[in-house]
């Protein structure tokens, strides 16, 4: 297995990407935040002490897309040319999924990540007053298409 972030003497570097062409590039993930019964009722009726928990952790998903290199050293600065982030409450918590797209000479795939996982930051950071045991459960890539490697589907 080769390591594209590894250069032959094992140091870590930045992909040169200079050479490829631009191409619409777009990729979707989702998370969740697992939250007590009392959060989902407060979500529901709109009662969070801290106001607007979903706009918020949109918002803030949103922003993170934009931030990826700022966070990842290996990533590189492209255009982040649109970013939706939904929330929809369930049961035990928050379903949180982000798509992101670019047009651009590499993939979204990590946008995508960090918007859903900012996001379920967002959502903790409101409720925790309310819920302390309030917990990210999981989060991962969903789907990406373009590029050379093309497009995936999570099973």
């Amino acid at each position: 297995m080769k390591f594209t972030h590894l250069d032959v003497a094992g140091h870590a570097r930045m992909v040169d990407v200079t050479a490829k062409e631009p191409t619409v590039r777009s990729a979707s993930a989702r998370a969740f935040v697992r939250t007590s019964p009392e959060v989902v009722a407060a979500l529901r009726d709109g009662t969070v002490p801290k106001g607007d928990v979903l706009a918020v952790a949109r918002i803030s998903g949103i922003a993170a897309a934009k931030k990826v290199p700022d966070l990842l050293p290996l990533a590189h600065v492209i255009g982040v040319h649109g970013v939706t982030v939904d929330l929809e409450i369930a049961d035990d918590g928050v379903r949180i999924s982000a798509t992101v797209r670019t047009a651009d000479r590499t993939g979204v795939e990590m946008e995508a990540l960090t918007a859903v996982t900012v996001a379920a930051l967002a959502v903790v950071d409101m409720v925790k007053g309310v819920d302390r045991s309030a917990e990210i459960v999981h989060a991962a890539v969903t789907a990406k298409s373009g590029g050379r490697s093309g497009d995936w589907v999570r099973q």
